[in-house]
């Protein structure tokens, strides 16, 4: 079965997704966790920040395997206009109705745009147990949409683990860099969020039983980023012939 996995093009396209909207959406949870951390001493920060970022993959995948769990359900619990609904199908509605919900809601944010009033370097220093507790459970908040999108896009769940192991590693080397990256192309996180709609619809659909060819999503999603890939390019070029020489 591994062999099977590793050998089908579609597997690895959906890791390549996953992993993607895995780190793109991981950044908001590093913002968080730079708020956090800074109630520690200076020294401990790094520390706490590695460490909690480690905790937080660990309760990430506890909750990506309880849903592909509860979405192996498939008996029956009651009947809406002559149509069984599952526990599967209860996980798939909500979580897609979730994706719809919070994907528009941070699309809004995003247009028209958040204050800023917290400051990180004016909190009150906390114990260091304290405040890895507080990123994992920051992290389970803020991590329910991508991880309800692993569970409605793959149908294997060393996939889904294999995308949050990458996107946390991702994140742990270069949380920097990566973070000052999607700060200076915010339309790259516009992009996973509208991933995130467009896999809320295909779950909500799923869930009454109107099966979308997978395809199609990859599809949308393929050609969406490589129309971004050219117009980051572009964006480039065009500030290079700007800049005298």
């Amino acid at each position: 079965m591994i062999l099977e996995m590793l050998t089908d093009p579609q597997v690895w396209i959906t890791l390549v997704t996953l992993s993607a909207i895995e780190i793109v959406l991981g950044i908001d949870n590093l913002v968080f966790i730079s708020i956090a951390v800074s109630k520690l001493p200076y020294a401990q920060r790094e520390k706490a920040r590695k460490f909690g970022i480690a905790v937080a993959c660990i309760t990430r995948i506890a909750l990506l395997l309880t849903l592909a769990w509860l979405a192996g359900l498939t008996n029956d619990l009651f009947t809406v206009f002559g149509q069984g609904i599952s526990v599967r199908d209860l996980v798939l509605i909500l979580g897609g109705a979730f994706l719809l919900v919070k994907g528009t809601m941070e699309i809004k944010d995003l247009i028209i745009g958040e204050s800023e009033e917290e400051d990180i370097h004016t909190k009150p220093k906390a114990s260091f147990m304290g405040v890895i507790a507080q990123i994992a459970v920051i992290d389970i908040v803020f991590s329910l949409d991508s991880v309800i999108a692993a569970v409605g896009m793959a149908n294997h769940t060393p996939v889904m683990v294999a995308a949050i192991l990458l996107a946390v590693a991702v994140m742990l080397l270069a949380s920097k860099p990566l973070g000052q990256f999607i700060d200076h192309n915010p339309t790259i996180k516009m992009l996973a969020l509208a991933f995130i709609v467009l896999v809320g619809v295909y779950l909500v659909a799923d869930g009454f039983e109107l099966h979308i060819p997978k395809g199609y999503i990859y599809g949308a999603m393929g050609f969406s980023a490589l129309v971004e890939c050219l117009n980051l390019w572009a964006k480039r070029r065009a500030q290079a012939r700007l800049q005298p020489e």
